[in-house]
């Protein structure tokens, strides 16, 4: 397949979707609205909402039914960018080659954008027309799996761990604690969220969640490595390692953490190994990955 014509079509599509979610409003303060849309349309990869979409569709599902739930993946994801890009928490000034929420519109604003994506998300979940779609017991399902990925066993629990751990010397199991949590439970999440909406099989659903733990992992053991070497793209170098953040590229090594990101990749493809055609974006994906280290 021409997984770089997917992505985009695919990046665009979600685009269109989140425009649609937040159009002019002249009950929505001004000042909120650009906001919101300042954070959620500059960009990005777009690959939590695009794994629910490839998801959905490896179990035979329909990605189009998915979308709303997909852009409300992406709305989490981009609420917890802007929380954690704020002084009191990683106080990064540059996101995706832009100034942050904060430095253009002031940490009061910036703060309130991100309560608004947290709730417009299950605002848009839990439209009654999924219901009709799916059924109410199946999307009550995900809500409440989403609800979990995002909270306090979630990703605010890992963030917290990632926070108190700042400037203290830990061991790897504290590593992995912290990165499962912080960024791997919203990606595990949007795994889940197509294969459950799609339909999937029990056993189909068991191959699709090892799928993505191990892709969650390996996300942020790549993410940790690009910062230690340099930066990723549109952000500050170093920022880690200035914080005294705990990373795999701080208690393995730089060689060490690339290997494990490979192993990782691995592990995600050889879960969806008996999967057919269907899955390849969802293959694609976990080779992107663990590209960007490769390729550097």
């Amino acid at each position: 397949m021409n997984f770089s014509a997917y992505l985009r079509q695919r990046q665009e599509l979600i685009r269109r979707a989140l425009d649609g979610y937040f159009p002019p409003n002249q009950h929505v303060p001004q000042t909120l609205q650009r906001a919101i849309r300042y954070s959620l349309l500059d960009g990005g990869k777009r690959i939590r909402p695009i794994l629910v979409l490839a998801a959905a569709e490896a179990v035979g599902g329909r990605a189009h039914a998915a979308l709303p739930f997909a852009c409300a993946i992406e709305m989490i994801h981009t609420y917890s960018l802007i929380h954690d890009d704020l002084p009191a928490l990683d106080n990064d000034r540059l996101r995706r080659g832009q100034p942050t929420s904060h430095v253009v519109f002031g940490e009061a604003i910036a703060i309130l954008a991100g309560d608004a994506l947290l709730s417009e998300a299950f605002r848009v979940m839990s439209a009654p027309e999924h219901a009709r779609t799916f059924g109410s017991k199946r999307v009550l399902a995900v809500i409440h799996m989403i609800a979990e990925a995002a909270g306090v066993a979630g990703m605010v629990g890992g963030q917290v761990a990632d926070v108190e751990a700042a400037g203290r010397e830990v061991d790897l199991p504290t590593v992995e604690y912290i990165h499962v949590r912080k960024t791997g439970a919203l990606i595990l999440a949007a795994v889940r969220t197509g294969a459950i909406l799609g339909g999937a099989r029990p056993a189909a659903l068991r191959c699709l969640t090892r799928y993505g733990e191990y892709l969650g992992l390996a996300f942020q053991v790549v993410d940790d490595v690009l910062d230690a070497e340099g930066g990723a793209a549109g952000k500050e170098p170093g920022g880690d390692r200035r914080r005294g953040k705990p990373t795999y590229a701080s208690v393995l090594g730089v060689p060490a953490a690339k290997q494990r990101a490979r192993e990782l990749s691995d592990q995600a493809l050889d879960a969806i190994r008996n999967f057919g055609r269907r899955a390849q974006p969802l293959r694609e994906i976990a080779r992107l990955v663990v590209e960007r280290v490769d390729e550097r």
